[in-house]
């Protein structure tokens, strides 16, 4: 069985305005105001929670502690799981693409470095889910990405085997975890990396959705 294995944020969806906002939450309510933006630190946004904070507080406090990351984070997870879908959406042809590779026959996971509950809960709220076999987010294992065992266990779930994957992402985790598993990556090009993602040497790199279909085909067929 072909199997198509999805990262979340960045690639499936563009959460990076919600995920900035929760961060921001964190600042404000600490009363330094909004200390990320939308449009330069959207990247960050896509490495987690920690990686904003730590960004937010590199430019507020430069003598901050790992202590007042772990004080802020269950904030900032309170925040975003309130206001998970404010800014998010779907990437332009996702829904098509996913309807073309369920139609195909193709098993489809999600496999993400955000908290199994959030990345259920927004799935579903996007009305996604249903495409999906098995969703294993950051917490689902004792390991995540790059971990390949995160990987391997998203395409058990759906009854796939590594041999007749792919992954689809839009980061170096991503990158790493396909390099990890020996299984090849489609790296999107419509993320905040845009075409420098092409750096990291992916077996293909992904335009738009209406690609993905004939990319697959060619790497699994």
């Amino acid at each position: 069985m072909k199997s198509a294995i999805f990262d979340l944020d960045g690639t499936l969806a563009d959460t990076s305005a919600d995920l900035l906002e929760a961060a921001n939450a964190c600042f404000i309510n600490l009363g330094h105001g909004a200390v990320l933006d939308a449009k330069n630190d959207a990247l960050t946004a896509f490495a987690g929670g920690r990686a904003m904070l730590n960004l937010g507080f590199s430019r507020i406090n430069p003598d901050y502690t790992e202590a007042d990351i772990d004080t802020q984070h269950p904030i900032f997870l309170d925040y975003y799981s309130a206001n998970l879908d404010v800014h998010t959406v779907l990437y332009d042809g996702v829904i098509e693409a996913l309807d073309h590779l369920q139609g195909a026959g193709y098993a489809l996971g999600i496999c993400t470095n955000k908290p199994e509950g959030l990345a259920v809960e927004l799935v579903k709220r996007l009305k996604i889910d249903h495409y999906f076999g098995a969703l294993v987010g950051a917490d689902t294992l004792p390991v995540r990405k790059p971990d390949p065992e995160h990987l391997f266990e998203t395409i058990r779930r759906i009854g796939g085997t590594p041999d007749k994957s792919v992954l689809i992402g839009d980061t170096i985790t991503d990158r790493k975890t396909s390099t990890n598993a020996n299984v090849p990556s489609i790296l999107v090009t419509f993320g905040p990396s845009g075409h420098a993602i092409a750096d990291l040497a992916p077996e293909a790199l992904l335009h738009h959705y209406d690609d993905l279909p004939n990319l697959l085909s060619q790497m699994l067929d």
